[in-house]
């Protein structure tokens, strides 16, 4: 499952937010995406989920376009801040669930299948102990994890995840990184937005800098060179 982008701009109104991408990504691999703040990082996420729509070029998802590759499952997406009522009643377990709703029909009732992807989603982040807790009763790192099992539970084989260790303690940090190493090594595609230079090398095969463009796609030691990193800071 490959992520393929060619001659990618987006502009709102008169501002360019990605100025001619091109990126491909291969199956079994995890990618890291930095830049600074406004360099176009989230509105990428978007343009390859479908939610926004290029001006000029072209998305394809293992060569699906956006829409036919959320349709069929393929791709799933750990935005940055979820749009969430902390004290609503709403468990941890309940979150992760809804990563199968795509699975179980209008009823939205959950098969004994649906229920394992679950459990299992929860066992690999180091949340089965915390299935029954309110979501708002979670630290932040802990939320985090909360999503990535969400997306997990997806069970999608091309993975964007943006920002999912900001905030997060040492531990959830962790976890998450050995989370996604283990996808990729299932033959998944991830990629993920980070902010964290130390550790994007434990974390990624290769990193991409992106400045409305990209400047460089490597390594990520040549990635963070510091005259790669000049050119977009």
């Amino acid at each position: 499952m490959s992520i393929e982008v060619t001659g990618l701009t987006v502009r709102y109104g008169e501002v360019t937010a990605l100025d001619g991408v091109d990126l491909s990504i291969q199956s079994g691999c995890v990618c890291g995406l930095i830049g600074m703040n406004g360099a176009g990082k989230s509105t990428l996420f978007k343009a390859i989920m479908g939610v926004v729509a290029p001006d000029t070029g072209d998305v394809r998802i293992a060569g699906l376009s956006p829409a036919q590759a959320r349709r069929a499952g393929v791709v799933g997406h750990v935005p940055q801040a979820e749009d969430v009522d902390w004290t609503f009643p709403v468990s941890v377990r309940d979150v992760v669930t809804m990563g199968r709703y795509r699975r179980t029909g209008w009823t939205r009732r959950p098969r004994r299948a649906d229920r394992a992807v679950v459990d299992e989603a929860l066992e690999r982040v180091g949340l089965a102990d915390l299935a029954d807790r309110q979501i708002g009763r979670l630290s932040g790192g802990q939320r985090k994890r909360a999503f990535v099992a969400r997306g997990l539970a997806q069970e999608a084989r091309v993975l964007l995840l943006d920002e999912p260790f900001a905030g997060v303690d040492q531990s959830s940090q962790e976890t998450m990184r050995l989370v996604l190493r283990e996808l990729a090594a299932d033959g998944g595609t991830v990629f993920v937005a980070t902010h964290d230079l130390e550790l994007l090398p434990r974390l990624a095969d290769e990193a991409v800098l992106l400045m409305r463009r990209v400047i460089v796609h490597d390594d990520p030691a040549v990635v963070v060179r510091p005259e790669h990193l000049a050119e977009a800071w």
